[in-house]
């Protein structure tokens, strides 16, 4: 009888660029790019410049919620015209509940925003919940919000598939 082998999507580090190593020390943080943040050597981790770049991150991602939510308040109230086709009617009904769908996960965003930047005020930032490990920059700057490690994220999503939420 065949059997098939669990397959776990393998994280690569995204390559240092060495041109940019030291670049960050020369910038502030609002004008550093990712590739700049990542090329930051390991002992630099967590430090000034990497807390205020995400920190700048975290709150530009803030505001553009914020400014998608106001655009859906008025979207809707565009679209409350009476239709009197009932197929155009549920066509519209239809986008409605998906963009309130979306709202309702952004909400829940900004939840972990939130919390992200008060890890950031209080020094936990960057390091695991379960491990005290860093969790990695690559990693944070694909999910600023991230609060475990990619492996500590891994064994929490096979538990959840093997006994439930």
């Amino acid at each position: 009888m065949p059997t098939t082998a669990q397959v776990h999507p393998t994280y690569t580090a995204a390559k240092k660029d060495p041109k940019l190593a030291n670049n960050w020390k020369t910038k502030p943080a609002e004008e550093l790019t990712d590739a700049e943040v990542m090329a930051m050597p390991d002992s630099e981790y967590m430090n000034d410049k990497q807390m205020a770049f995400f920190r700048l991150k975290l709150v530009h991602l803030k505001q553009e919620i914020h400014n998608s939510a106001g655009e859906t308040t008025e979207h809707l109230r565009e679209d409350t015209v009476v239709v009197p086709d009932p197929a155009d009617r549920a066509t519209i009904e239809e986008e409605h509940a998906l963009e309130l769908r979306t709202r309702d996960r952004e909400r829940k965003l900004l939840k972990k925003i939130e919390q992200s930047i008060g890890r950031i005020d209080s020094g936990d930032y960057g390091y695991c919940d379960e491990t005290g490990e860093p969790i990695g920059v690559g990693r944070l700057i694909a999910r600023p919000t991230a609060t475990l490690s990619l492996e500590a994220q891994q064994r929490r999503e096979l538990k959840q598939k093997m006994f439930g939420d």
